[in-house]
C-alpha cells in the first residue's frame, strides 16, 4: 500500500442535510468547525433526521462567515439564517440525550424547515457545544463534548472499505444498486491509500498535526440506503453489511474519532497510524 492520505472533508451544518465538501477545516475539541451546530425538531423537541425524513438529503446547509447557514433545497428560495443571540433554550431530545440549544430567531427559519417537509419543524442552534452534551460516558474521557451528532465527534471512512463493500454489493442480491458513493456514509474524513478495513484495528492516528483516538466502530442505520441526492431509499448497503460486517451486533463501517487536541486539517494530508 501506498501512503495514507486525507482524501476529502465534509461538514454538515445541519444535521441530516447533505454535506459540504471542504478543502480545509478547524479541528474542534467537539468535531469539525460549523458541523452538526444546527439540528431540526418536531414539535415534541426530538430530532428530525434523514431516518424519519428521507427528504432532508437534497436540502443544503451553506456555511456563513459567523456561524450562520443558508438553507436551500429543490423547489424552494434559499434562506439565510444568522446565530441567534443568546437567549432562553429549548431542550432537544437526541437519541438517549436531552440537549440544550437555541431557537433560531427569525420565525422564518422555522417556516421554511416546515413547509419543506410538509411537517411541524424547528431550527436549534447549539450555543455552547464545550458544555451542552458530553460523549457517551461508555466510550468517553472526561470532558468530551459532541454536538448534534448521532454520538461522536468526527466519523472516519476509508476508500478502500469502500471499494471492497461495493465488491460484495456486486455479488449480492441487489447488484444493481452499486456501486455506492460515499456520501451514503456521511463521514467527516475519507482517507485513501490505506489497506480495505484496515481501520478496524486502529486505535489513535494523526491526520496531519492533529491527533485522534479511536473510540468505536460506527455502527450504520437506514440513513445508509438513502440517496443522498434524490431521497429514494433501497435494501443497500444494509443487506451487504448485515451478510459480512456484522460485528458486536451492528451494522459497521466507519470508525468515531475523538479529537485529542486542535488544529487544521486539509485534503492531502499524511494520515499516521500510531497504534
Amino acid at each position: 500500500m501506498g501512503r495514507a492520505l486525507l482524501q476529502s472533508i465534509h461538514v454538515h451544518p445541519v444535521k441530516a442535510f447533505r454535506s459540504v465538501a471542504l478543502r480545509e477545516a478547524v479541528v474542534e475539541p467537539w468535531g469539525l468547525a460549523g458541523d452538526r451546530r444546527w439540528v431540526l425538531i418536531d414539535d415534541g423537541g426530538k430530532v428530525v433526521t434523514q431516518r424519519q425524513q428521507p427528504r432532508l438529503a437534497p436540502a443544503v446547509a451553506e456555511l456563513l462567515p459567523g456561524g450562520g447557514v443558508r438553507l436551500s433545497a429543490p423547489g424552494t428560495d434559499s434562506l439565510s439564517v444568522p446565530v441567534p443571540p443568546p437567549g432562553d433554550t429549548v431542550v432537544v431530545e437526541i437519541f438517549r440525550d436531552k440537549v440544550e440549544g437555541v431557537l433560531a430567531a427569525d420565525p422564518a427559519a422555522h417556516a421554511w424547515c416546515s413547509d419543506y417537509l410538509g411537517a411541524g419543524t424547528r431550527l436549534v442552534y447549539m450555543d455552547d457545544p464545550a458544555t451542552r452534551r458530553p460523549v457517551d460516558p461508555e466510550f468517553a474521557r472526561p470532558g468530551e463534548t459532541v454536538t448534534f451528532a448521532d454520538g461522536f465527534p468526527l466519523l472516519v471512512t476509508s476508500v478502500a472499505s469502500l471499494d471492497a463493500l461495493n465488491s460484495l454489493i456486486a455479488q449480492g442480491a441487489h447488484p444493481a444498486e452499486g456501486p455506492l458513493p460515499m456520501n451514503r456514509f456521511r463521514p467527516n474524513v475519507v482517507v485513501a491509500g490505506t489497506a480495505p478495513w484496515a481501520e478496524d484495528g486502529w486505535s489513535r492516528i494523526t491526520v496531519g498535526e492533529v491527533a485522534f483516538r479511536v473510540a468505536k466502530m460506527c455502527g450504520r442505520c437506514v440513513v445508509t440506503t438513502t440517496d443522498q441526492l434524490s431521497g429514494a431509499r433501497g435494501k443497500e448497503p444494509l443487506d451487504t453489511l448485515g451478510r459480512h460486517r456484522h460485528i458486536d451486533g451492528r451494522l459497521v463501517f466507519g470508525q468515531n474519532l475523538v479529537p485529542l487536541g486542535r488544529g487544521t486539517i486539509r485534503v492531502g494530508d499524511p494520515v499516521t497510524i500510531l497504534e
